[in-house]
C-alpha cells in the first residue's frame, strides 16, 4: 500500500511538472510572439537627426542639369543621392527608396535633362568600401526611380551616353572588390536600360574603370581596364590585363592602344579627351616599376608620349582626371591635394585651389562660365565661383560617415559619440533643454585623423578616448599610444613592434574602467 501510495504520488508531482511547464513555454511562446513588431508597428518608430551636419561625409560624382546651373545631383559614397534646385541652399534625398546607400557616379542625359542615370557602389577599392546593386533610371529628374539590372557590378565607375540617341547607354563595371565574377566590364545598352550587351570583357578579376567619348563622333570610344582584388591582408590593384582601349564602331570591335604606353603592368588608369581639340587624349596610369606618369596622344590614341611621371597618392582612392572646358592642355587630377597640368602632362602642380578640404574625387566645370567649379571630397561638396581662390563648403549636408558609435552615462541626457572617415571624432548630446533643440556648437571634437571608435568611462562621462588610424589612441585629447606602436597613417603601421593599420580594435573592461584592451 505504502508503495502504491509513493507511485502514485511520483505521477502526481510529474503530472504537476508537466502541467507547469507547459504553462511556461506558452507564456514563452506569447512572448516571443508579442516582440515580433509588424512593419505597421516599425512604422510609428521614427528616427532622429541629432547632428552633427558640420562635417559631411565623402562625395563621389557630381552631375549638373545643363539647363540650369543651380540644378546639382550629388552622389556620396555613404550618404545616398543628394538634390538641389537653388544651387545648396536647400536639399532633397531622392533616391532614398534605392536598393543601396553607396553610390559611385551620376550622369545627366545632356539631350533630356529629366533623365538621370545613377551607378551603386563607389568607384573606389579603399579598405571600408561600400557596394552597390547596379543601376538606375530616372526619367522626372529624380522623383522615381527604376533599376535597370547590372545587380552584380557591385562598383559602378561611370556613364556615357550617346548625344545622338538617349537609349544609348555605356557603363564602365569594376565589379565585385572581395570576389570574382559578377557583371564587370564594359556594357552597352540600345533600349534604355531594358536590356545590356557585356561589349569589352576580360576575365573574372578585371573590369572596366573609365570610359570617354569623342565629342564629335559617338561612335569613337576609349576605355581603361582594371584588374584588382582585395582581401583582408593586401589589395592587388593592377595586372597584366590592364590597358587602354579603343573603339571606332560604337563599342563592337576593340583595339588596345599600346604605342608609347607602358610595357609593365599597369594598376589604375584614369582617361580623358580634349574638349577643343579632340584629337588629344590623356591618360594618367599607376604601373609596376617606374613607369607612372601622365601620358598624352595627339593622334587620337595611335601614339602616346609620356610627360611627368607624377604618381597620385593612393591610386586605389585617387586618381580621375577633368580636363577644363574653358583651357587647352589644362587638366584637373584629384588627390589628396588638388592637382593641376597646364601643358598637357609635361608638368604636374597643385592647383592652387584654396579653402577646400583634402582627398578630392569629383570635379565639374560649369562649361558656361569658366569661374564656375564644383569639387567633392571627403569633406563634402565645395563651391567656387572665382575660378578656385576660394571655396565655399555646404555644412548644411548630414553625411557624416561614422565608423562607429558609442554613449556614455551623462545626465540627464546621455552623449552619443563616433568616430569618422577623415573627419576625426565627436561627441553630442542625444537630447538637450533648450527650446532649440540640438545645434552645431553642443557638438565638440574628441579626436583627430580618420576617427574611427569612440568610448566612454562608465563611471567618469568626462572622460573620453578617441582613435585614428597607426594606433593613435588618446585619453583626453593625449596620446596613449602604445610603446613601440606602429606610426603609420592611411597605408600601413609603419615599423614599430606592435603594429596597426586601420581601424583597429579597442575596449574599457566592463569589470573596470581603469583597464582597456587595444588589439
Amino acid at each position: 500500500m505504502k508503495r502504491l501510495l509513493a507511485i502514485f504520488g511520483v505521477m502526481v508531482v510529474l503530472t504537476l511538472i508537466s502541467l507547469l511547464l507547459g504553462k511556461v513555454q506558452a507564456s514563452a511562446e506569447q512572448t516571443a510572439g508579442a516582440v515580433k513588431l509588424t512593419a505597421d508597428q516599425m512604422s510609428g518608430i521614427e528616427l532622429r537627426n541629432i547632428g552633427p551636419a558640420y562635417k559631411p561625409g565623402r562625395v563621389g560624382d557630381i552631375a549638373v542639369d545643363p539647363r540650369d546651373s543651380k540644378v546639382w545631383y550629388v552622389a556620396t559614397a555613404s550618404s545616398n543621392l543628394w538634390k538641389t534646385t537653388d544651387g545648396g541652399v536647400t536639399w532633397t534625398t531622392p533616391f532614398d527608396q534605392g536598393g543601396s546607400y553607396s553610390l559611385g557616379c551620376v550622369t545627366v542625359d545632356q539631350k533630356n535633362p529629366d533623365t538621370v542615370w545613377l551607378g551603386t557602389g563607389e568607384n573606389q577599392s579603399q579598405r571600408s568600401v561600400g557596394f552597390g546593386d547596379g543601376v538606375y533610371k530616372s526619367t522626372d529628374a529624380g522623383k522615381t526611380w527604376k533599376h535597370m539590372g547590372l545587380d552584380k557590378s557591385e562598383h559602378i565607375a561611370r556613364f556615357q551616353i550617346d548625344p545622338r540617341n538617349s537609349d544609348v547607354v555605356y557603363v564602365a563595371a569594376q565589379g565585385p572588390l572581395w570576389a570574382p565574377g559578377g557583371d564587370r566590364g564594359l556594357y552597352k545598352t540600345t533600349d534604355g536600360g531594358k536590356t545590356w550587351k557585356a561589349i569589352l570583357t576580360f576575365s573574372e578579376n578585371t573590369g572596366v574603370t573609365d570610359i570617354i567619348m569623342d565629342p564629335r563622333n559617338a561612335d569613337v570610344l576609349y576605355a581603361a581596364s582594371y584588374q584588382r582584388r582585395r582581401n583582408n591582408g593586401v589589395l592587388i590593384g593592377g595586372g597584366p590585363e590592364a590597358g587602354v582601349f579603343k573603339s571606332t564602331d560604337a563599342g563592337a570591335t576593340w583595339t588596345k592602344l599600346t604605342k608609347g604606353l607602358p610595357t609593365v603592368d599597369m594598376g589604375r588608369i584614369a582617361l580623358g579627351i580634349s574638349p577643343q581639340q579632340p584629337n588629344v587624349v590623356y591618360a594618367l596610369i599607376y604601373t609596376a616599376g617606374n613607369q607612372s606618369g601622365f601620358y598624352r596622344s595627339a593622334d587620337a590614341g595611335a601614339t602616346w608620349v609620356k610627360g611627368a611621371g607624377y604618381k597620385v597618392t593612393d591610386p586605389q582612392y585617387y586618381g580621375e582626371i577633368y580636363p577644363d572646358p574653358h583651357k587647352f592642355d589644362r587638366i584637373i587630377i584629384v588627390d589628396v591635394g588638388m592637382q593641376m597640368t597646364e601643358d598637357g602632362g609635361k608638368t604636374v602642380k597643385g592647383a592652387g585651389w584654396k579653402g577646400m578640404h583634402s582627398d578630392n574625387h569629383a570635379v565639374w566645370f560649369n562649361p558656361k562660365d569658366p569661374k564656375h567649379i564644383l569639387v567633392g571630397n571627403d569633406g563634402g561638396l565645395y563651391e567656387s565661383k572665382n575660378g578656385g581662390s576660394s571655396f565655399k563648403g555646404f555644412n548644411n549636408m548630414p553625411t557624416t560617415q561614422y565608423y562607429r558609435v558609442a554613449t556614455d552615462n551623462s545626465l540627464p541626457f546621455y552623449r552619443v559619440g563616433g568616430g569618422t572617415q577623415d573627419n576625426g571624432s565627436h561627441a553630442g548630446p542625444s537630447r538637450t533643454k533648450s527650446s532649440g533643440g540640438i545645434t552645431n556648437k553642443d557638438w565638440k571634437s574628441i579626436g583627430g585623423g580618420d576617427g574611427f571608435q569612440a568610448r566612454f568611462d562608465p563611471e567618469n562621462p568626462s572622460i573620453y578616448y578617441s582613435m585614428s588610424q597607426g594606433m593613435a589612441i588618446s585619453r583626453q585629447g593625449k596620446s596613449i599610444r602604445p610603446a613601440g606602436g606602429g606610426k603609420g597613417g592611411a597605408k600601413g603601421g609603419g615599423g614599430g613592434a606592435i603594429r596597426g593599420n586601420w581601424d583597429v580594435p579597442y575596449i574599457i573592461s566592463p569589470h573596470s574602467s581603469q583597464r582597456l584592451y587595444l588589439g
